[in-house]
């Protein structure tokens, strides 16, 4: 079976909804004049394990299946939604999304001829049938075993398991329609540490577009296991973070999140149409240094935040957003390249079925440079070489913000010495993106784990980056 295969089995079972009647409602949407409009089915399956103090304290099962139907007239949007998938549920959704528009403007719609494939970029395999429920708890019980084991100081560990598992159609008012299934799923570990009156957490996690036993192998979890008791450890050594303006290191992969939020969501289509980014009409200009090189891709294969075709039903793209300092471009859905006059890019996404769908980031990462990681740190005298984030703000408008490390170091005459804790980092994005001086050549992803939020919706996404050095930023710390 192909993915429309399969995607018509999932979705429309046992429904009275055939290819005449998705014609039909393509037919009721367009009644109306509109630019465009679209149909999307959805239904995701997710199932998760959660673990503490040795005991499986929670698990759930959930199936979310519906129907949203939108039309788009100029900056006008229609949309209904529908968790009954029947013929008279659909058809009432499209009426009901067309009323955004009161002139006629009446198209032939044919869908059974423009079927668009593409390469899936993750197994179609339902992640949640790859291991018994049986085997999934063990998997928790082995985790809170192997993390006590490693130090006696740990007192706590709480382990997380998820898996889900999604299928979506796309129709559009064009007559074309595209399919995507794609698996995630997800481990975590949180663990707190004491010694003497001093306790610390310390937190790993793993994960992908990939099967379960995929994401375990060649000892996945000992692997996690030894990494969180490091982590806790380093946390239980750190002392005060410095406070001031200084270089600061970041390391290769998770701590691309600043690039995601700094600069990232600044270049999505619909903040840049209101004129409410930082880089608005900036398309040309430097914004960066020219050492950065800033790129979207949702074609990387088994990646978290990849997308076969977008939930819009445009096929997923490589897109150059920064090149070399200059702007390139923004991400884009249908909607707002259409009123700015450009392209979309495959980059219209959407948290369910019974949301609307919005310009969003996929896999986004800075292209690496030619300098060791010991050749960037050895360059500062007096910094901070910072690993890992545990998160942050960003004012869009402004370009401002505030970022937390929940790993880093001092550095001190070109080494990296003692661990520090609270530690924040404070700028605006294109400024501190213009004090990029050295970029490493050691490009790493995250380890599958990245969520987005925007506008209240959340979707899986991929971050990363290569060693880096900021010159100069505004370093928030506990001590002057």
């Amino acid at each position: 079976m192909d993915n429309l295969e399969i995607a018509q089995s999932s979705l429309l079972a046992n429904s009275d909804i055939d290819m005449s009647v998705l014609s039909q409602a393509l037919k009721t949407l367009s009644a109306n004049k509109i630019d465009f409009g679209d149909i999307y089915f959805e239904k995701t399956e997710s199932e998760s394990f959660s673990l503490e103090d040795g005991i499986v304290k929670t698990g759930s099962f959930d199936i979310s299946k519906g129907v949203g139907v939108r039309a788009i007239l100029g900056t006008k949007t229609g949309f209904a939604y529908s968790d009954i998938l029947d013929k008279f549920s659909l058809i009432e959704a499209c009426k009901a999304a067309r009323t955004i528009s009161s002139g006629h403007n009446c198209n032939t719609v044919n869908i059974s001829q423009n079927y668009i494939k593409s390469a899936p970029l993750y197994s179609p395999d339902n992640p949640i049938m790859s291991l018994s429920r049986d085997e999934k708890v063990a998997i928790l019980e082995k985790i809170d075993k192997s993390v006590r084991s490693k130090d006696p100081r740990v007192l706590q560990v709480m382990a997380a398991l998820s898996c889900s598992h999604k299928v979506s159609m796309t129709m559009t008012t064009d007559g074309q329609i595209t399919c995507d299934i794609k698996p995630i799923v997800q481990i975590i570990i949180n663990l707190v540490m004491a010694q003497v009156n001093r306790s610390e957490m310390g937190f790993v996690a793993s994960g992908g577009a990939i099967m379960l036993p995929e994401l375990l192998a060649n000892d996945k979890i000992e692997q996690l296991a030894s990494e969180a008791v490091r982590i806790g450890s380093v946390n239980l050594e750190a002392e005060n973070a410095p406070a001031g303006t200084m270089p600061v290191v970041l390391g290769a992969g998770w701590p691309g999140v600043l690039i995601h939020e700094a600069v990232g969501h600044g270049l999505e289509g619909d903040f840049n149409r209101t004129g409410t980014s930082n880089f608005t009409g900036k398309i040309g200009q430097q914004v960066a240094s020219k050492s950065c090189t800033i790129i979207d891709d949702g074609t990387l294969k088994n990646r978290r935040g990849s997308l076969t075709f977008d939930d819009e039903g445009t096929k997923s793209a490589r897109n150059v957003l920064i090149e070399n300092g200059i702007l390139k471009g923004y991400m884009q859905d249908k909607q707002n390249a259409a009123l700015m006059g450009m392209s979309p890019t495959g980059n219209g996404r959407r948290e369910s079925y019974n949301c609307l769908p919005m310009p969003r980031m996929t896999n986004t990462y800075m292209l690496p440079g030619k300098y060791d990681k010991d050749e960037i740190i050895s360059s500062v005298d007096k910094g901070i070489y910072a690993v890992n984030f545990s998160g942050g703000q960003v004012d869009i408008t402004s370009g401002k913000f505030v970022f937390s490390t929940s790993e880093a170091y001092l550095i001190e005459h070109g080494k990296i010495t003692t661990p520090i804790k609270g530690a924040t980092l404070i700028g605006n994005g294109p400024e501190t993106m213009k004090q990029v001086s050295l970029v490493g050549s050691d490009l790493k992803f995250d380890d599958g784990i990245g969520t987005c939020g925007k506008a209240g919706q959340s979707v899986p996404v991929g971050i990363g980056q290569p060693t880096l050095k900021i010159d100069t930023i505004t370093v928030g710390g506990t001590k002057a």
